[in-house]
């Protein structure tokens, strides 16, 4: 078996990428209440607090951080992606599986960033608020109903109108749009 060199740092903060297998898939977004659901069963069995995240209909990204004598971000995904999969399976959603008998909704791995420092958490998470535009599913951010950029405007850290419309421009944030 092969063994993933991981930045273990216990209270540390994390940003992750987690995508599905299927990237011609949107389960993500047809079964929101169902990945909602297994954030909170997941933060309810391991507490973590979920700093930004956004999902898209194949993959999402988020920015945790873990208590401080706790380093197993990837026990919290598998119990995401477990209570998430349980879910679809109770509602008889056809799932692939690999040779081995496992699920294939989900890619078996994950990418994940240490955060070091404040402006790198500044740039993930704005990262996050602006993947959907990025991807071509919406013009400006506060459009994309599934992301916590709508918490930082309740809470006043972003405006709404944050990024602005990038309908007619190239919208270029940090790399090109998908189109």
């Amino acid at each position: 078996m092969v063994h993933y060199r991981r930045h273990r740092l216990a209270g540390g903060t994390f940003f992750f990428t987690v995508t599905l297998a299927d990237r011609r898939s949107s389960v993500l977004v047809d079964h929101i209440a169902d990945l909602r659901a297994a954030f909170r069963f997941a933060r309810h069995e391991r507490p973590f607090v979920l700093d930004a995240v956004v999902v898209l209909p194949d993959h999402l990204h988020a920015v945790f951080t873990l208590p401080p004598d706790d380093d197993d971000f990837a026990g919290r995904w598998r119990r995401i992606k477990g209570h998430f999969s349980s879910a679809m399976i109770g509602k008889s959603l056809s799932l692939r599986r690999h040779a081995n008998g496992d699920l294939a909704l989900w890619q078996r791995r994950f990418w994940e960033h240490t955060i070091r420092d404040e402006n790198d958490f500044a740039r993930h998470v704005d990262y996050i608020h602006f993947n959907p535009v990025k991807h071509g599913l919406t013009a400006r951010v506060g459009d994309w109903p599934y992301s916590s950029f709508h918490r930082f405007v309740r809470d006043g850290s972003l405006p709404a109108d944050w990024a602005g419309d990038t309908s007619d421009t190239s919208g270029d944030f940090g790399e090109p749009i998908d189109r």
